[in-house]
């Protein structure tokens, strides 16, 4: 299947050179810098507190990645991915950072934005479980007790997990907890593990209890869906497909150099906000998030950048799991104008 059609606007070519010739001035992640008449003040929203996912966007203001696309940039910490999507809707926010199955939930429920590039391509959906738990193969999950969060995708797509592994949701014990109460339980050992994002809790849940992490993930069942990447709103795309193109230029070379310098990418996140987790988290959630870049089929090409055939596994993974409607054309959520679509 190719590319879904983007819509192709003629002034990218052009606005994408003069973007080049423009005198810049720094700016900071908070948005206390100054900017002059030539940059364009930009806010993201993040899909939660900033965490080591994040650090490419810090380190592309440090780095002076943004302002190099013309682009002032402002991060504010997000309530999670729905309410982002929702608040890119209202136009809150420029741009939203929010993860794939939310967004499409959102688009089928009339929200008016679509992705313009998926960064995290590969989910970071676990099961995660103390290595000493005696827990070490997905067959070890029979009769266990798993904390989960009721609604959210790596809960509905559990037990497309346990089919793949060979087990039945009557195989597993579920109890339904927030993200704080699920941390709080499997470090308690009222449950046995959690699902989750192995790059999010899991490095924080280790550090915390003093105790290894082990992960029974989702990709190694051989179930893959996409995960977080930029949104912007429909009005955004057609009214100034340029800035659209600045702001995802500027996101993949922020990620190609973060992936380069972790330990920088990391620093610049130092002090951007009062609920980060340590360096060393930080640096173990950049780690953990730099292999769902890319999948097989997406190899080698920029960051942000997708392959047809991912899109179509995400949409038939996601109806399967009722998270969508039904499976449609990827185009009916994504804007493949600014990473590489064809004409």
């Amino acid at each position: 299947m190719p590319n879904p059609t983007p819509r192709r606007h003629p002034a990218l070519t052009a606005a994408a050179a003069g973007a080049c010739t423009l005198a810049l001035v720094a700016c900071g992640g908070n948005g206390d810098a100054d900017s002059n008449e030539d940059t364009t003040d930009v806010t993201l929203q993040l899909n939660w507190y900033p965490y080591g996912e994040h650090a490419p966007f810090y380190h592309g203001i440090e780095e002076g990645i943004f302002e190099e696309h013309g682009i002032s940039l402002t991060i504010e910490a997000g309530q999670g991915s729905a309410r982002t999507v929702q608040s890119v809707g209202q136009q809150s926010y420029d741009f939203g950072w929010a993860d794939a199955p939310a967004l499409m939930t959102n688009i089928d429920e009339g929200v008016d934005v679509s992705s313009v590039g998926v960064f995290l391509q590969s989910t970071p959906s676990a099961v995660q479980v103390f290595s000493d738990s005696g827990i070490s193969t997905p067959e070890d999950l029979e009769g266990r007790t798993i904390a989960v969060s009721a609604g959210d995708a790596v809960t509905l797509t559990f037990p497309l997990y346990l089919e793949s592994v060979g087990l039945s949701e009557d195989d597993v014990e579920q109890q339904n907890l927030d993200a704080a109460g699920k941390n709080a339980a499997l470090m308690s050992d009222q449950v046995d593990g959690l699902i989750g994002f192995a790059h999010d809790q899991g490095p924080i849940i280790a550090e915390e209890s003093g105790r290894e992490v082990s992960y029974l993930r989702y990709t190694d069942a051989g179930l893959n869906f996409f995960s977080n990447g930029l949104v912007a709103h429909n009005s955004t795309i057609d009214e100034d497909p340029e800035l659209v193109e600045r702001m995802v230029e500027a996101t993949s070379e922020a990620f190609a150099s973060a992936q380069d310098s972790p330990e920088d990418a990391v620093a610049a996140m130092e002090g951007e906000d009062p609920q980060l987790p340590s360096a060393e988290v930080l640096l173990d959630q950049w780690e953990e998030t730099v292999p769902l870049l890319s999948t097989e089929n997406s190899e080698g090409m920029e960051p942000g950048h997708t392959a047809p055939q991912d899109w179509e596994e995400t949409i038939e993974t996601l109806a399967e799991a009722d998270l969508i409607d039904e499976v449609k054309d990827p185009a009916e959520y994504f804007d493949g104008s600014f990473t590489g679509g064809e004409d």
